[in-house]
This record gives C-alpha cells, sequence and structure tokens, in this order.
C-alpha cells in the first residue's frame, strides 16, 4: 500500500480561480502607499516622469500622485512604452508565482513529505528565500501546506471506511501520534471521533431566540462549533450522527445569551471561545473574516489578498459559505467586487439587516 494515496478531487486551498478584476485607481494608490504585498500582481503603476512601473509593495520613494496610472500587468505596461523596476522586479511575480505552483505540485505528487531544500532546489530558489516566498504566495508555511494536504486526506480516507490505522497510513504520515495530533487540530476531534459521525465528542446545544429569529447555538468543551439559524436537533445530529449531544449546561447557557446580543451588538462576543474545524486555508480566511470590523465590508477579493492569495477568490467564497459560526465569524461582512451583496448561507434578509445595523453601505441598497 502506498503511504500517500493521491486524491482526484482539489480541496478548496487548490481550486484554480479567475485573478481578481483589477482595483480602481484610488484602490491601487492606496495599496501603493501601504506598500501592500498581497496586492502585487493584481496590477502595477506606472510613473510618468521616470517612465518606469512597479508593483505596490516597492521600496522606493512614492511618487506625486498627478505622475501615477496602474495598468492591469506588466505586458500592458511594456506596450504602453514603461520599462520595469530594477528595484522592486515586477515582472518576477509571474515567475514566482509558476515556482510556487511547481512545489505545490512535486508536494503533493511526493509519497512522502519532501524537505524545503529538496522543494527549494527543484525549482531553483535559495531555500531560505523560498520559505518566505511559498508563504507569501499561499499564507501557509510549506509545512503547514503538507499538514493541511495530509488533513484533507484523512479525511477523506476516513469517510471512504476501513480502519482508522489505514486511513493514518494512507494519508501520509509516518506515525499515527502525528495524525491524532493534527486531527485534535484541524478536525476538532481525534481520527476516531471523526471516523464515527462525532462519537465521543460531546456537543451541548441550545435554541435561543434573537431579533432576526431563533439560533441554534452548540458547544463542545473547547468553545462553540456551531451558529446558525433556522436548524433544531435534527439538523445538528445530522452533523453527527454519534455524538453524544446533550442539553444546555449553564456555561453553555450564559454563551448563548452573548450569542443572540451578538445580533444586535457586534462587540459582544469578542472573547468567545470557538472550537472549528477546518483545513489550513479555511482557518486562514476565517481569522480575515473575524478581523474585519463592523460597519466595513470586504469583497471576496479582498479576503483572499489578505491571507496571501490573491487568485483564490472563489476558494474564499467556499471558505466562507463552510463558515460554522454565523455572526461570530462575520461572512455576512463580505460582498461582491462591485458591491452588491452576493450570498449568505443563511438568507440575504438577514444578511441585509445585519449589514444596516452597523452601519455598511452595500451596493443597491
Amino acid at each position: 500500500m502506498n503511504q500517500m494515496t493521491r486524491l482526484s478531487t482539489v480541496t478548496p486551498a487548490q481550486t484554480p480561480a479567475m485573478p481578481p478584476a483589477m482595483p480602481d485607481a484610488d484602490a491601487c494608490w492606496d495599496a501603493f502607499l501601504r506598500r501592500d504585498r498581497a496586492m502585487d500582481g493584481r496590477f502595477v503603476g506606472c510613473v510618468a516622469t521616470t517612465g518606469i512601473y512597479c508593483k505596490p509593495s516597492c521600496a522606493a520613494r512614492h511618487p506625486k500622485r498627478e505622475n501615477m496610472s496602474f495598468l492591469p500587468d506588466p505586458a500592458a505596461a511594456r506596450a504602453a512604452g514603461y520599462r520595469a523596476c530594477l528595484r522592486c522586479r515586477p515582472d518576477e511575480i509571474g515567475r514566482d508565482r509558476l515556482a510556487v505552483g511547481k512545489a505545490i505540485a512535486l508536494i503533493e505528487a511526493a509519497e512522502e513529505a519532501p524537505r524545503l531544500d529538496e522543494i527549494a532546489d527543484h525549482v531553483g530558489y535559495a531555500p531560505h528565500h523560498f520559505h518566505r516566498l511559498f508563504k507569501r504566495e499561499t499564507g501557509l508555511t510549506p509545512a503547514a501546506y503538507v499538514r493541511g494536504l495530509r488533513t484533507e486526506r484523512l479525511k477523506a480516507a476516513l469517510d471512504q471506511g476501513g480502519s482508522v490505522t489505514e486511513a493514518i497510513y494512507e494519508a501520509g504520515y509516518n506515525a499515527p501520534s502525528r495524525a491524532y495530533a493534527d486531527a485534535e487540530k484541524h478536525l476538532g476531534m481525534t481520527p476516531t471521533a471523526w471516523k464515527d459521525g462525532g462519537r465521543g465528542a460531546t456537543i451541548r446545544w441550545r435554541i435561543i431566540d434573537s431579533s432576526l429569529g431563533p439560533v441554534l447555538v452548540a458547544a463542545t468543551d473547547r468553545g462553540l462549533c456551531r451558529i446558525s439559524f433556522g436548524e433544531g436537533e435534527a439538523e445538528l445530529r445530522g452533523r453527527f450522527p454519534h455524538a453524544d449531544i446533550r442539553p444546555a449546561d449553564p456555561a453553555l447557557d450564559a454563551m448563548a445569551q452573548r450569542v443572540a446580543a451578538l445580533v444586535d451588538d457586534p462587540a459582544a462576543g469578542a472573547d468567545l471561545p470557538i472550537d472549528v474545524r477546518g483545513t489550513e486555508f479555511q482557518q486562514a480566511i476565517w481569522a480575515a473574516l473575524r478581523a474585519i470590523p463592523p460597519g466595513e465590508t470586504r469583497s471576496y477579493g479582498d479576503i483572499a489578498a489578505a491571507i496571501g492569495r490573491p487568485g483564490a477568490v472563489r476558494a474564499a467564497g467556499t471558505a466562507c459559505g463552510d463558515n460554522n459560526l454565523a455572526i461570530l465569524i462575520p461572512c455576512h461582512r463580505v460582498v461582491r467586487s462591485d458591491g452588491s451583496m452576493g450570498g449568505y448561507a443563511w438568507g440575504l434578509d438577514r444578511k441585509q439587516a445585519l449589514l444596516a445595523r452597523e452601519g455598511a453601505q452595500v451596493a443597491g441598497k
């Protein structure tokens, strides 16, 4: 048996996506002023007085705003008669991303996780430089990417049946201890509990009224694992058919009161404990969502760029849809690039109401 099963499916973190649209001129200028590395590759800035073009993170002194124009890529800048900046080397962004893609292909094809020096040698970079480059492009270190990939493969192998031990080795782990440590962190439970539909996990729950309707609140011993509108015990048991589902205790009652308050006051539950399962990519997206201040919105492209994955717009949208904690992880603050509402798992009326209460402006509303 191979130590790593090659999956034919593509995980959300690896889903190819069309690059996000180029921001408007004001947003481009703001990105240059911030030297925003996450915006590298989405456009270039052209300086009329020097005839050069730069990427947004260029460390050179900023020109005057009236001397700057913006184009979608280096090819367009060269066609307009500009030459590449020798300091920030904007033409190398494409080369760097090809190298990261080549490294990911190597990682995914390997039966055993390659070392950093092996990956760097494969793509022709120095190890320390490629480590920084890989994290900048993916939001993860190469080692974290390997862990996330193995966790996805472990989940798939566990769902296919067979023994837990077989699934662990098929996912590419050399020892059960590492698999159990990763599973506790990314699945929220042991591999055995995951395979058995939550067997061995204790989940307490209740329904509490809020100003936007009844809310299901459920938690493990670690923290909140589900907040949702329009669900009940049947849906919770469907997610964890073998978990020990119990009524709320005083601790959960107190958390549920704070969750209900969140509907009207976004700051009411900022320090509530959470226990959510997800890949490293999903967790990065969810952390970026929690960083959006009340009253503000971000596009899916903004969220992807915030974690260093500007090309993963579609995958960012999928991760938003996989959010298990309504309101607490505020996916309602993510809108389309044109400023319109987009989707929301718990209904657009609720999304609109939440944004209105926070004072956020949405196109067409």
